[in-house]
């Protein structure tokens, strides 16, 4: 195919809203030097999803005949396209079978994740971006860029504002004790994927919480349990005269074959020479979350299932350094930086969806326009 005629296929890919979602979302109040909104589009998915520079960008789209633009220009158009590309990131996110809305009502429900980027090139900079988004909007409200090394480079709590009533979902670098009793103390709630030796866990008289042999009555897969436990700030191994925090931990038990999966990768870690204990293949049967939530707001089913739907935008991330690769980030303002990281979800949610239709490509090499949007058959 040539490239115009592949950029079809891909378009034929997008939401079918996507040109009226560029003009509502604001997007193109001035498309000075682009032709068009779809050069527009084309362009920017040139600069997020090929890793280029603004330069660079600029200097391809001119050669291949899609824009004449400067670099400050196409920065300018990025940064009106942030609303643009987050609405487009739901309406895929949609498309592939993912429902981005929490089953809890009343509740503001925020993600908090960070990703490592390292920028092109042998002296390519590295960069950890940490950010907040908002569900079901995906509306980033918080966005930070710092070195992957030294002092408030690491993924915690602190670095994050919080109303009360919030829920907060994480992933396991986020559970330590000290960041779960920061969220609590802006009278917020957190749903974390649990790190057994991180997060020491006392019963109601004070004495140790033994996970492991908790963990043993789940002999089935989809069986499921909860605790109530508490913890304490700090890591202090000592429950005397500390203020407790209250929780639950809500677990289930794997499937065979995620237990398979789980188990190599602790092999492969082994290989690489780090240790691997028996209490760590213990815990690879298992998914575990600590909540604050009290049992009577959410049962396990739902505490697990919000962890599930962090999980499901987790493994995007993943796709999108895998596939769309990361590249230059921009460091100009937060608002450009927002608009990269929408592009790149773009990306890596396009990529994901390329593959759930590829089923129904033809033999002639690409899928007509009215069947571009529905979905295959079973």
């Amino acid at each position: 195919m040539s490239d115009l005629e592949d950029w079809q296929v891909l378009l034929g890919l997008f939401p079918s809203e996507w040109r009226q979602l560029g003009r509502s979302s604001g997007a193109v109040k001035r498309l000075r030097g682009f032709p068009s909104l779809e050069a527009l589009l084309r362009t920017l998915l040139l600069h997020v999803g090929c890793g280029w520079s603004l330069r660079e960008t600029a200097v391809q789209a001119k050669l291949a005949g899609i824009a004449e633009v400067s670099d400050v220009t196409l920065l300018n158009r990025l940064r009106d396209a942030e609303d643009w590309l987050r609405q487009l990131c739901q309406q895929l996110w949609k498309d592939n079978g993912v429902e981005l809305q929490p089953g809890f009502e009343g509740r503001t429900v925020r993600l908090l994740d960070a990703t490592v980027v390292r920028e092109p090139g042998k002296t390519g900079s590295q960069w950890r971006i940490h950010y907040s988004l908002r569900l079901p909007t995906l509306e980033c409200d918080s966005f930070d860029l710092t070195p992957t090394n030294g002092a408030g480079a690491a993924e915690r709590f602190g670095r994050f504002q919080f109303q009360p009533g919030e829920l907060v979902l994480a992933d396991a670098g986020y559970c330590h004790p000290a960041g779960i009793a920061a969220v609590v103390e802006q009278h917020a709630d957190v749903c974390v994927r649990m790190n057994p030796y991180a997060l020491p866990l006392w019963n109601e008289r004070g004495a140790s919480f033994s996970l492991l042999e908790s963990l043993a009555s789940l002999r089935k897969a989809g069986e499921l349990a909860e605790w109530p436990v508490w913890i304490l700030p700090g890591q202090a191994r000592s429950s005397s005269g500390r203020q407790r925090i209250a929780g639950r931990v809500c677990a289930i038990r794997k499937s065979r074959d995620a237990i398979e999966w789980a188990k190599r990768r602790l092999k492969d870690k082994e290989q690489k020479g780090k240790r691997v204990g028996p209490a760590n293949r213990k815990y690879a049967e298992y998914v575990l979350v600590f909540t604050t939530l009290p049992a009577s707001e959410a049962s396990t089913e739902q505490v697990l299932e919000a962890y599930r739907l962090r999980w499901q935008i987790e493994l995007t991330f993943k796709r999108l350094k895998s596939i769309a690769q990361l590249g230059h980030v921009p460091k100009h303002d937060d608002q450009s930086s927002r608009a990269w990281l929408y592009g790149k979800l773009f990306v890596a949610l396009l990529s994901q969806k390329m593959a759930r239709v590829g089923s129904t490509i033809s033999p002639w090499g690409y899928l007509l326009p009215e069947a571009a949007h529905s979905e295959p058959v079973a």
